[in-house]
């Protein structure tokens, strides 16, 4: 592991990790419109958008969560789900079983140490372990596109772009090489 990675714990998550999980996600909204980025989630913190308390609930006992800390403290989420949001219904299915990134957020005072490359590197290790080839994920592709330039330093491969609305999106793919399947996973 390298030294920007060496005190990062992942663990599963769960319900009591929703407020950690909102107040990175209002973080990354107030750091985003700071940088002058209000299209990508809007100017409102997200615990205050309507439905955005109960998708991050839905997260915890829908999905499978994931939580990153440093010193004992959440510093990252991710959530992986069998495939997209069915509210994005212009993201076509994979046509064969995945895991998909739903949700992939860091606490911003944490940047730069590799949060979201390791929560990422789970999130590959969790495919393999289901015995699933395929990762997928998608994002907004709007500005000048560091976030898909982020996703494709992390292995992944752009597929199909789309548009919800205005917002331009992308969604990225990652082959996953087949592993041992361990006994009692999905």
């Amino acid at each position: 592991m390298s030294d920007t990675t060496h005190d990062i714990r992942i663990r599963p998550g769960g319900p009591a990790d929703v407020p950690a999980v909102l107040a990175m996600l209002d973080g990354a909204v107030a750091w985003m419109n700071a940088r002058g980025n209000t299209e990508q989630w809007g100017t409102v913190p997200y615990s205050q958008i309507p439905g955005g308390v109960e998708r991050v609930q839905g997260y915890t006992t829908e999905n499978s969560p994931f939580l990153a800390e440093v010193d004992g403290l959440p510093v990252g989420a991710l959530v992986l789900d069998t495939g997209p949001s069915p509210k994005m219904p212009m993201i076509a299915p994979a046509g064969e079983p995945e895991l998909y990134v739903r949700l992939l957020v860091t606490d911003r005072r944490y940047a730069g140490r590799g949060i979201g490359s390791a929560l990422l590197a789970r999130a590959v290790e969790e495919t393999r372990r289901a015995g699933v080839e395929l990762l997928r994920v998608d994002c907004w592709a709007g500005g000048t596109g560091e976030l898909v330039a982020y996703y494709e330093r992390n292995g992944f491969t752009r597929t199909a772009p789309f548009l919800s609305g205005t917002w331009p999106g992308q969604v990225l793919a990652r082959r996953v090489p087949a592993g041992t399947r361990q006994a009692g996973t999905p």
